[in-house]
């Protein structure tokens, strides 16, 4: 397989590539936009810092790509929507300068709060002007943290240290997941209005975008000093000109802007309550190491389909929930494939739920290969475990999840419900010895091997029918590798479905002969 390096990545990472035998690993940085357009048609995957820009036509001429890798935390070079149409992997390494950028953040807050760097420059210009430049301590002092994943608790450690009184708001977060850490949750006015400092750790949203502006600069705390390190736009950087220009904001230090390098007519850039670094967060020997080393490994183990970690599109799994996970995962798959393949109609809402033992993972990749198995009947190889919940929306197919108490006689299943035209149908799975079986279809208690062909019959449940199914298959030579029975009703109402794993395809010329016996009602014909 091969590997594009195209933005220089640290020495351990390049390393760890040229290691792996099944790799040829071609390092060209800076390449111009056509002639990377030209040469990434040739690559299974692509390692970029942020200087490359893997825009839709070069993910569209790449087609051989599978895995993006990008050694830093933003994505925003990458064009996502595009990749995971495709198909494509999309990976990040978040953890790596976790570290780097919250020490950064930190001693921006310290910065701004004591004037450090207006104080440098006017001992160099000769000046020694003490009193022009008093700060504010950190002790007693109250930080409100805006979004609290791995980098804000690390601010926030930072900030216990030093006596703060810590704020958070963070929405997606619950309270019982960082309990550890002495901080109080609030809501966005409460966090606003009793901060003596402001932080930002997430990522440009809709619901970011422009968090600080001029009507939630009044609910500041007068003397307030902002800090943001994550994104440039989660300020509106006219309106805390403004604020600092009118004394409501002491001062801010920013390590990111909406446009990088700013504008020389960046208001902001004028003040001198302000100071700034060009977007040095992650800009340390050690992060550039650690996230080097942890793409490399990452795309590595995605093109040998050992591991998915850090996947911007798609559910993380860890070599040892892939594990076990594993069986669920083709189970799941298996089961999503059934319901186009036995009933017909378009699908509209997909219901899936789960017991036991699948939920003590996260279900999302068992979600997701539901969705595989549902569309790959219909839309070919073009449906995998990246695009699938994408076209499932594109096709305006509802995917709810859940767990489930449910007798459905297993300790530990999954249940899926589709409801395709106007009609909603149920199959349900679990596995014995680790092996995936199919133990309901509808109101039929069955026992399937999801695996190869499977010849479904539903019938009256007269007698004869099942011998006659295997007088027919017998004529024609198709061994019956397994054959499973279910059955609901008694006497005149009672119907059967019979379920027969076959060594090869039932042709449609022994379709029709089944079907010509007056107590079947329906014949499919399945692969798995």
């Amino acid at each position: 397989m091969k590997v594009l390096v195209s933005d220089p990545l640290g020495q351990g990472g390049m390393d760890i590539l040229r290691k792996e035998k099944n790799l040829q690993v071609d390092e060209k940085t800076g390449l111009k936009p056509e002639e990377l357009k030209e040469i990434i048609g040739g690559y299974d995957a692509i390692l970029v810092r942020s200087g490359t820009k893997v825009t839709k036509e070069i993910i569209e001429a790449g087609k051989k790509l599978r895995v993006i890798g990008r050694a830093g935390v933003g994505v925003d070079n990458v064009d996502l929507e595009a990749a995971t149409k495709r198909g494509i992997i999309v990976m990040n390494t978040p953890e790596g300068n976790t570290v780097s950028t919250a020490e950064h953040s930190f001693s921006m807050l310290m910065a701004v709060a004591r004037n450090i760097p207006q104080a440098d420059a006017s001992v160099k210009k000769g000046e020694w002007k003490r009193g022009k430049f008093q700060g504010s301590e950190l002790n007693g002092k109250t930080l409100g943290i805006v979004g609290f994943g791995r980098i804000g608790r690390e601010v926030a450690t930072r900030a216990n240290a030093f006596n703060m009184k810590v704020m958070v708001f963070d929405p997606f977060i619950s309270k019982e997941s960082v309990k550890e850490y002495p901080v109080e949750f609030v809501d966005v006015p409460t966090l606003l209005k009793n901060s003596d400092f402001i932080t930002f750790h997430t990522p440009l949203t809709a619901e970011t975008k422009n968090l600080l502006n001029p009507e939630t600069f009044k609910l500041c705390k007068k003397g307030v000093r902002i800090v943001n390190c994550a994104r440039g736009g989660i300020v509106d950087e006219a309106a805390l000109a403004e604020a600092i220009q009118s004394g409501h904001v002491a001062g801010a230090a920013f390590d990111v802007f909406v446009v990088e390098p700013p504008a020389a007519d960046n208001p902001l850039l004028k003040l001198p309550q302000f100071i700034c670094t060009p977007h040095l967060g992650a800009a340390t020997q050690e992060a550039q190491e650690n996230v080097a080393v942890d793409v490399a490994k990452q795309v590595i183990d995605a093109l040998n389909d050992r591991a998915i970690r850090n996947a911007v599109n798609l559910p993380n799994l860890d070599p040892d929930t892939l594990k076990g996970l594993r069986p669920w995962l083709v189970l799941a798959e298996k089961l999503g494939a059934l319901f186009p393949q036995l009933f017909e109609g378009s699908i509209k809402k997909a219901e899936i739920r789960y017991g036991g033992d699948p939920t003590r993972f996260k279900t999302a990749p068992l979600t997701v290969a539901v969705l595989k198995g549902l569309l790959t009947p219909i839309c070919g190889e073009t449906v995998n475990f990246v695009n699938a919940p994408s076209m499932a929306k594109e096709r305006g197919i509802t995917v709810s999840e859940g767990s489930s108490t449910e007798a459905v006689d297993f300790t530990s299943f999954i249940d899926v419900e589709v409801t395709i035209g106007k009609q909603t149908h149920r199959v349900t799975g679990t596995l014995f010895s680790q092996q995936p079986r199919i133990v309901r279809i509808d109101e039929f208690m069955i026992d399937v091997e999801p695996e190869g062909w499977v010849l479904f019959v539903k019938n009256e449940d007269l007698p004869g029918v099942v011998g006659t199914i295997g007088t027919v298959l017998g004529k024609n030579k198709i061994n019956i590798a397994e054959m499973s029975l279910g059955r609901v009703g008694k006497g005149k109402k009672a119907f059967a479905m019979t379920a027969i794993n076959t060594d090869s395809e039932v042709p449609a010329k022994v379709v029709a002969q089944i079907k010509k016996s007056e107590a079947v009602l329906d014949v499919k014909v399945v692969k798995l």
